[in-house]
């Protein structure tokens, strides 16, 4: 910043020159406007051509003290801009016109407000299912790491619609809300949703009081780290195999998922309004529904092939690496 206004100092000093040239020559000397301007120009640049009217002492007084400024001037915008480059200043700026420039043709993308433990972990399973996101962040240490990821970052505060308008939330399917502050996290919650009405908001509590909060403010859904972290460990305990086995049918490795969602709204038309049986699924590719969530949101867990097919309803599939594969291409 310092060095921008010491930049802007140098020109308005040479703009300063170029008026008091302009100034003199026309006043004092009776130069046409275009005359006085050309004399200045000549003189400032010291080319050498000749004069436009012969001057008198105190003409040629005036010139010389033109030229010492002028040139004492020119050292000085040199100086500045030199150092200017040499800050890297500009080529950050080329650097980050060309990150907005990404993120303004992102459409249905993911932003993800904060790049703590959290959202590390969102931004990496998302990149893992080659989701495009965005990360909102003010910390310049965590550039390096985005830049290095190829995750475009928007500086800035969460907290503010501005930051949240940059990030492009009018044209975002969701955002995740992974900052350490429940009342920063309900914030973002109530800008987002006032901002984008369709999104899904998924919010981070560190306290049980915050959620009622932050589902009143437009959560979708609400996420306590500490209390999943607990039941984790507990389970594992209680019901290890169990766990384990569920921990596979996510990820196991990048790119292999065993489950899959299914959005009835994008199967072909012949299939809305028909059943799960009709949908010969297990046939087809070899996989199975084990879930069925229903308009009202309401989960139910091993639907019977009689159930059907309406709008807005989503169907969960088992399968192995190779049979979702199959039901992708399929569908």
């Amino acid at each position: 910043m310092l060095i921008r206004s010491k930049l802007y100092r140098a020109v308005l000093l040479l703009i300063t020159i170029s008026g008091i040239g302009v100034f003199g020559y026309s006043v004092f000397w009776d130069y046409s406007l275009v005359d006085a301007l050309y004399m200045t120009i000549i003189t400032m640049t010291t080319v050498g051509f000749s004069e436009v009217h012969s001057l008198d002492g105190n003409g040629k007084l005036f010139t010389i003290g033109l030229i010492v400024f002028s040139i004492s001037s020119y050292g000085y915008a040199v100086t500045v801009l030199s150092e200017y480059l040499a800050s890297g200043v500009i080529f950050e700026q080329f650097k980050r016109k060309k990150v907005q420039q990404r993120i303004d043709k992102l459409v249905g993308h993911t932003v993800v407000c904060g790049y703590g433990r959290n959202g590390k972990q969102a931004v990496a399973k998302l990149k893992e299912f080659n989701k495009p996101c965005l990360v909102i962040e003010r910390d310049p240490e965590i550039f390096k790491e985005l830049d290095r990821l190829g995750v475009p970052y928007v500086e800035g505060n969460a907290t503010e619609d501005e930051s949240l308008i940059q990030a492009g939330i009018s044209r975002a399917n969701s955002l995740i809300a992974a900052l350490p502050s429940d009342a920063d996290n309900l914030f973002i919650v109530l800008s987002a949703r006032q901002i984008n009405k369709d999104c899904t908001i998924i919010s981070r509590a560190s306290k049980e009081t915050s959620i009622s909060k932050l589902r009143i403010a437009g959560a979708t859904n609400i996420i306590m780290p500490d209390k999943l972290g607990g039941d984790h460990m507990a389970s594992l305990v209680v019901t290890p195999d169990l766990v384990e086995f569920v921990q596979r049918l996510t990820i196991s490795e990048e790119g292999s998922t065993n489950l899959e969602e299914i959005a009835i709204n994008d199967l072909p038309l012949e299939y809305l309004n028909k059943t799960i049986r009709d949908l010969d699924l297990r046939k087809q590719t070899g996989c199975s529904v084990i879930g069925f969530k229903k308009v009202n949101l309401e989960y139910i867990i091993n639907p019977a092939p009689n159930t059907v097919l309406v709008p807005d309803t989503y169907l969960i599939v088992l399968g192995r690496l190779k049979q979702i594969q199959k039901l992708q291409k399929l569908f």
